[in-house]
């Protein structure tokens, strides 16, 4: 079984980076898809970035980060990444760390039910 553990959330300035570290026991990456998601109160849980591996990474982002966020895995660390640069105020929220087993195009990613998570990190950034 694939576990998962996040890590690296915290307070930043307006402007800032952060980045967040997911650490899986078990499997190695190669085999799953990786994603990461986010969680304001009352809201649903808003897709991030996703990451896959068919004959060459597959990534995706969603629009409100492109540009800013860059999603990354070490396979021999069996830890993924989410870079966040120039974050603002509405980047704020509770960032969960999702896989799936298999291997899944850009189109699939953002809409796949993973099945495995972590327990979720806050990122506050303040104005």
């Amino acid at each position: 079984q694939v576990q998962l553990s996040e890590s690296g959330g915290g307070l930043v300035q307006a402007g800032g980076s952060l980045r967040l570290s997911c650490a899986a026991s078990g499997r190695t990456f190669s085999s799953f898809a990786m994603g990461w998601f986010r969680q304001t109160p009352g809201k649903e849980r808003e897709f991030v970035a996703a990451l896959s591996w068919i004959a060459w990474p597959q990534i995706v982002y969603a629009e409100s980060v492109k540009g800013r966020f860059t999603i990354s895995s070490d396979d021999g660390k069996r830890t993924f990444y989410l870079q966040m640069n120039s974050l603002i105020p509405e980047d704020t929220a509770v960032y969960y760390c999702a896989a799936r087993e298999g291997r899944y195009s850009t189109d699939q990613l953002p809409r796949l039910e993973y099945d495995r998570w972590g327990q979720g990190t806050q990122v506050t950034v303040s104005s």
